[in-house]
């Protein structure tokens, strides 16, 4: 695709002024598509990337120096950007993401993602330079490219017909909503993904093989279009729209030869 061989073109642009010019840079947010696009681009380059994962808002100092990282201001952030870094250089100081508050006036109606985003993107914001929406009942974190801080709070002030009052906070400081989680105990016939998937979000088997060829589906942030894609523990499967989980245990075998599994769904 053409959008891709572009996307690419200036994802390696990036890496290669780091190296060769001795600078941080870094691209906008990228979807779930970009991102395995870029970490197959990385590992193919044996260009060593940090795992995000790792890192929550407020541990950016211990982030040694490295290549290249993952990162979305929080580990499990499902937009992020990829931060190229000179040897000399730590995220702490070069972090180019921040975060805009909003809190909605009290008694007003309990807002949702899709508010805050089209209210946004309304404001004509490019949705690559927007990252999480983190959400609570008295308003919302926005984790967003820098550049953007003072656009947003000059002309951000309604989500919807709800007026907001904003300010902006370092990353450091942003407010991660406490992640709920269900524990599901299921047998499937085998390890596939599709069998899986179909587990972890109450789908059909025939609907989850659909989600997995429309490119929907990830496995360890990876894209994977293939239905029969072998699953291990410890997997982590996210179908975009419907949420994550993580195939936590595989224990034995039923007397008809299904496979036990047990799903962290979050």
């Amino acid at each position: 695709m053409k959008e891709d061989a572009f996307f690419l073109g200036q994802l390696a642009d990036k890496i290669d002024q780091c190296e060769n010019k001795y600078i941080t840079t870094y691209t906008s947010f990228m979807d779930g598509h970009q991102q395995s696009i870029a970490r197959i681009h990385c590992r193919k380059n044996f260009i060593p990337v940090a795992d995000e994962d790792r890192y929550g808002p407020g541990d950016m100092g211990s982030i040694p120096a490295t290549r290249s990282i993952f990162y979305g201001g929080y580990p499990d952030a499902e937009r992020v950007i990829l931060i190229n870094l000179p040897d000399y250089a730590f995220l702490e100081n070069e972090n180019p993401l921040t975060v805009i508050r909003a809190t909605k006036a009290e008694g007003s109606r309990e807002l949702t993602h899709r508010d805050y985003l089209g209210s946004l993107v309304g404001l004509g914001i490019k949705r690559e330079l927007l990252g999480d929406i983190l959400v609570r009942e008295d308003g919302a974190d926005i984790i967003c490219m820098s550049d953007i801080a003072e656009f947003i709070l000059m002309n951000y002030c309604k989500a919807g017909r709800t007026n907001l009052s904003l300010e902006q906070r370092d990353i450091k400081d942003l407010i991660v909503p406490a992640r709920k989680t269900q524990m599901i105990t299921d047998t499937v016939a085998s390890l596939r993904l599709d069998s899986v998937a179909a587990s972890a979000f109450g789908l059909s088997r025939g609907k989850a093989s659909e989600a997995i060829t429309r490119g929907i589906v990830f496995v360890n942030h990876m894209e994977v279009t293939k239905p029969d894609y072998q699953l291990s523990e410890g997997d982590r499967i996210t179908l975009r729209g419907k949420g994550k989980a993580v195939l936590s245990e595989i224990g034995g075998k039923s007397r008809k030869d299904r496979q036990y599994i047990k799903i962290e769904r979050y």
